[in-house]
């Protein structure tokens, strides 16, 4: 997962999610954001889905081990951009309960 998808303003780090967020993309994603909001001191996690048209039970994982972490940490996860496909998934697999989704509102876009 390049730097470049991954942009830290403050205490927020916002991850822009590949097109496809399966095993390979949701791995590099767990291991960049944990460093980054281990040594970062990172509050939120915002999540953008823009780009992304498929997520398979390992983005969900992803997802949920973010929401755990920054649940652990006083912190806030959230989702904006976030397309039909993908609001499907999150819906079905019951992180739409849990992380909110919303449009972008402030910062990097």
């Amino acid at each position: 997962m390049g730097k470049e998808r991954m942009k830290l303003e403050k205490r927020t780090l916002y991850i822009r999610v590949p097109m496809e967020l399966d095993h390979h993309s949701a791995d590099a994603i767990c291991r960049r954001a944990d460093e980054l909001v281990q040594a970062k001191d990172v509050r939120e996690i915002v999540f953008d889905f823009s780009e992304t048209e498929f997520c398979d039970s390992s983005g969900i994982g992803m997802l949920m081990g973010r929401y755990k972490m920054m649940q652990a940490l006083g912190g806030t996860v959230r989702a904006v951009r976030v397309g039909q496909r993908v609001e499907r998934i999150l819906v079905l697999s019951g992180v739409r309960k849990l992380i909110p989704v919303e449009e972008m509102r402030g910062g990097a876009k």
